[in-house]
């Protein structure tokens, strides 16, 4: 078992305060729930543990590794952001390898969500293509821990329900973290709930909590 431990992370832009001594840790076989408003600093969190941000203060480490890079973080942490960031005229058969280890691309060729698009190209795909081809992929990148920011936005219920799924599937060797509006469905599926507002992070113990924080309606 390994595990992502994440603790004193503060972040100002300016004169604004976006988090402040947040602490989060994750295991392999486990997945965490990232959850919070907009704006509330999410994205930034984890762009700090992928390490393409750097905070005011943080402390990151994988098992006994300090990591202070982000070369630190190679096969360690993959990073899906709400943006595509994948290469737009680059073949999808060409791409999942840049990603996936040999039998873990074959695995994508051969899957009935991927096998149609190979010989497309990121630009050539609908909004819910790439982000399905984006997600699949980070999910089965070599890195042990995988950070998500929006996975299921663009998908149908349908794939949404199937790619929660494969996650829960995967858990079994990696850690996920993942924030993503799509509440319901994140929770469902995660071992652990946190809540991120005005800087804090809380964790979580049930729905009920998160409707006292006017985060859901109080009717689900």
């Amino acid at each position: 078992m390994s595990k992502l431990h994440i603790d004193s992370v503060t972040k100002s832009y300016g004169s604004k305060t976006i988090l402040k001594d947040v602490y989060i840790s994750c295991e392999t076989g486990k997945i965490v729930a990232l959850l919070g408003p907009i704006g509330s600093g999410k994205s930034t969190l984890l762009q700090i543990v992928f390490g393409t941000v750097k905070g005011d203060s943080q402390f990151i480490k994988f098992n006994d590794q300090v990591l202070t890079k982000q070369s630190d973080r190679r096969e360690k942490i993959a990073y899906l952001s709400q943006n595509s960031m994948f290469p737009r005229n680059i073949k999808i058969r060409n791409l999942i390898p840049l990603f996936c280890n040999d039998a873990d691309t074959q695995k994508l060729f051969n899957s009935d969500f991927i096998k149609p698009l190979l010989d497309r190209t990121m630009k050539n795909l609908s909004g819910g293509e790439r982000k399905l081809v984006e997600v699949l992929t980070i999910i089965h990148s070599n890195a042990e821990f995988i950070l998500l920011e929006e996975p299921f936005i663009g998908l149908s219920p349908i794939l949404t329900e199937k790619v929660t799924k494969i996650i829960k599937e995967m858990s079994k060797e990696k850690g996920f973290i993942i924030s993503d509006f799509n509440t319901q469905e994140t929770i469902k599926i995660s071992d652990e709930i946190y809540f991120l507002s005005n800087t804090h992070l809380k964790q979580i113990k049930d729905l009920r909590e998160l409707q006292q924080h006017y985060y859901l309606p109080k009717n689900i």
